[in-house]
């Protein structure tokens, strides 16, 4: 029968973890409030943005060559970008992501320059023997702005001097609370869509419907690339939130557990005891 104060210590030790995850549960619900209006928020303008690009897209005609939507014939470079976390505790977030990634890489034929936004994704990389032309570590207390716009430009002015043929990015989509889907996108070059009703006559354009689309493109970029950190920074929470409910849940069955071990073991002692005293009594 295993120690009482070895019993007793473990369900000590388990109620001081269960406080732990269950605080980390009450954090991370909190910032996926905030974190979830922001992306939720986002995706409105991305959709209003795309939908005026089409009709730009569709005035400017077939002819355009505009270089940010022009694919490459033959693709002999490319850069894959890497959304994950900076800490960890969010259960699969970042593995799942990782893991598929590496799948990705290893199909690639061409040369792969990889750039890491999180602690997580860079170590999984580096354990694997992969490379990384540059890593950002702590992003969610930077400027998103900022942040956005640096990797944009940098995205967009590799696109068109030919550094790269295709910019790919690796996040997770975020979809609900208990589903974050880890999602390949290919950024550039851009698709967007020009239907038959967008080329109406009811809309004019000055200067030109070519130059129009020259500009709203590389702002077109910066909104999908914002839109994906967020998305990134709500499913971390969310599966931070889940995690951590799981785990105190765990705790909550271990401590019952444990507890009936500790009883069962001070009834064992009490009887063992009894008999002990009784046996004694009646050798007298």
């Amino acid at each position: 029968m295993a120690n009482l104060k070895d019993i007793k210590i473990r369900i000590g030790s388990v109620k001081k973890t269960r406080q732990i995850t269950a605080a980390m549960k009450l954090v991370a619900g909190a910032k996926l409030k905030r974190a979830t209006d922001a992306a939720l928020a986002a995706r409105p303008y991305q959709e209003q943005l795309t939908e005026v690009l089409g009709r730009v897209a569709a005035k400017a005609g077939d002819d355009s060559e505009e270089p940010l939507l022009t694919a490459r014939e033959e693709i002999k470079r490319i850069l894959v970008v890497f959304l994950t976390s900076d800490r960890g505790l969010c259960g699969g977030f970042n593995n799942n992501l990782m893991r598929k990634g590496i799948v990705f890489l290893d199909e690639r034929s061409c040369t792969v320059d990889i750039v890491s936004y999180g602690k997580k994704g860079t170590a999984f990389l580096n354990s694997r023997k992969f490379e990384t032309i540059k890593n950002v570590e702590d992003w969610s207390k930077l400027d998103k702005g900022e942040l956005v716009r640096e990797l944009s430009a940098t995205a967009v002015a590799g696109y068109i001097d030919g550094k790269w043929d295709e910019v790919w990015f690796a996040f997770n989509d975020f979809e609900s609370v208990l589903t974050q889907t880890p999602t390949f996108e290919k950024m550039l070059p851009l698709s967007v869509e020009a239907s038959a009703d967008d080329a109406g006559g009811d809309y004019r354009y000055e200067p030109s419907a070519q130059q129009i689309l020259g500009e709203l493109l590389p702002l077109f970029v910066q909104t999908l690339i914002l839109q994906k950190f967020l998305e990134t920074e709500a499913g971390e929470h969310a599966s931070r939130m889940t995690a951590m409910d799981s785990a105190t849940r765990n705790a909550d069955d271990l401590i019952d557990s444990l507890s009936l071990e500790y009883n069962r073991a001070r009834q064992a002692a009490i009887t063992t005891e009894i008999i002990e005293i009784v046996s004694g009594a009646a050798a007298l």
